[in-house]
C-alpha cells in the first residue's frame, strides 16, 4: 500500500539525521540559548529578510498558534480566521482553551478578503459585551492547498494595520506554498506584510518544529514567558535549531518542498487528462479530485487517500498529498493506476 495521505508521516531528511548524530553528546545550553538555535535564527533573519526579527523555536503547530495568539491578545480579544482555518476546525479548541475565541469568517476556497474583516470588526463596533478581534489568523497555503498573492497578502496586512488588529500567517505549509508554480510570493514578502508567521519544519523535512518569527517589536518582548507557560520552551532546545539550521543550509527547505509540488503538479496533470474533477483548484502539494466510488474502490487496493467530504450519492473527494519525500517511482504507479480508470 502506498500512502498518499499525509505530508509529514516520514521521518526526516537523511542530512537532519546525520547532524542530530554528529552532535548527538555535544553539552549545550538549553532552552534555546544554544549557537545552533542562534545560528539558525540568523540564517532566518537573513533569508526572510527581517534582521529586526524575534525567531524562536517551538515543537508543533498547534503549540505555535496557540502560543503566538495568546501572547498577542488581551484577554477579552479574539482572531478572526476562515472557518476552514487549522485553528477553527483542527485544533480541539486550543485557542478556545487559552481564553480567546475564534471568530471564524466564511471562506472562499479557504481563503478570506481584506472586505470581510473590515465588515467584521465594523460590526463589532466599540461594543464591551461582545468579543473585540484583535488579530487575523490566515494559513500559507491554507488548509485547502490553494494560496494568497502578494497583492492580497499587502492587502490584508494593510487593512489590519489601518483596523489596529494583528495579522499572523500560519506558514505551517509555507514551503510548499512559496514553491508552487503558480506563486508570486518571495520569501522576503511574507516578513513584510505580517506582524507574526511561522515556517514549518514538520511537515518540510524535520522530525519536527515550526518557526515563530515575531516581526513587530511589539510582540517580541517577553514572549519566552509565554512559550514557557504553553510548553514550548524546550529543554534540548538544540534538537530544534539543528534541524532548521540544516534546513536553511543551501536552502534545502526550499529544495525538498519544490519536490513535492513538481510531484504533485504531475499528479494533478494526470487528473486533468482523465477529466477527473477537482473539489478545490489547488497549485499545492495538496490535491482534492473527486472520484466515482467505482474508482475509488479501484485506486485503493494499491493506494491510500485521506477523505475529504462526500460530494454526492456516488463520488467523494479524497486528499492526495505529496511532500519532501514522496518518491517518484511511487508518483508514476499513482499516475498509470489514474490513466486505467
Amino acid at each position: 500500500m502506498i500512502l498518499f495521505c499525509s505530508d509529514y508521516q516520514e521521518g526526516c531528511h537523511p542530512a537532519i539525521l546525520q547532524r542530530l548524530s554528529e552532535t548527538n553528546l555535544e553539552q549545550t545550553p538549553g532552552y534555546g540559548t544554544d549557537d545552533m538555535c542562534l545560528q539558525a535564527a540568523e540564517m532566518i533573519r537573513k533569508r526572510f529578510h527581517c534582521e529586526n526579527a524575534a525567531v524562536h523555536f517551538l515543537v508543533g503547530g498547534t503549540q505555535a498558534n496557540a502560543t503566538v495568539i495568546d501572547a498577542a491578545l488581551r484577554s477579552y480579544e479574539g482572531v478572526l480566521c476562515a472557518d476552514t482555518g487549522h485553528i477553527n476546525v483542527h485544533e480541539t479548541g486550543a485557542i478556545e482553551a487559552s481564553g480567546h475565541k475564534v471568530l471564524a469568517l466564511p471562506g472562499r476556497d479557504g481563503r478570506i478578503t481584506s472586505a470581510q474583516i473590515s465588515v467584521a470588526a465594523a460590526l463589532q463596533g466599540d461594543d464591551e459585551h461582545t468579543v473585540r478581534p484583535g488579530m487575523v489568523y490566515i494559513s500559507l497555503s491554507t488548509e485547502v492547498g490553494t494560496l494568497y498573492n502578494r497583492s492580497q497578502l499587502h492587502d490584508l496586512y494593510q487593512t489590519c494595520h489601518q483596523l489596529g488588529l494583528y495579522l499572523f500567517v500560519d506558514g505551517a505549509r509555507l514551503g510548499y506554498a512559496l514553491a508552487s508554480p503558480v506563486n508570486d510570493l518571495q520569501a522576503e514578502d511574507i516578513a513584510a506584510n505580517c506582524d507574526a508567521f511561522t515556517i514549518g519544519g514538520t511537515k518540510c523535512g524535520a522530525l519536527f518544529g515550526e518557526v515563530v518569527v515575531l516581526v513587530n517589536p511589539a510582540l517580541q518582548p517577553r514572549f519566552r514567558y509565554m512559550m514557557k507557560q504553553h510548553g514550548g520552551l524546550l529543554a534540548k532546545g538544540r534538537l530544534l535549531g539543528i534541524q532548521f539550521q540544516t534546513l536553511m543550509e543551501n536552502d534545502l527547505y526550499f529544495t525538498l518542498a519544490d519536490h513535492a509540488v513538481k510531484e504533485a503538479m504531475r499528479i494533478r496533470t494526470a487528473l486533468m487528462n482523465k477529466h477527473i474533477p477537482l473539489a478545490v483548484d489547488s497549485p499545492t502539494n495538496q490535491l482534492f479530485p473527486i472520484f466515482t466510488d467505482e474508482q475509488l474502490e479501484t485506486l485503493e487496493e494499491d493506494f491510500a487517500f485521506s477523505t475529504w467530504e462526500r460530494v454526492n450519492e456516488s463520488s467523494t473527494a479524497v486528499r492526495i498529498c505529496t511532500s519532501w519525500a514522496t518518491r517518484p517511482e511511487h508518483v508514476d504507479q499513482l499516475i498509470a493506476a489514474i490513466e486505467k480508470l
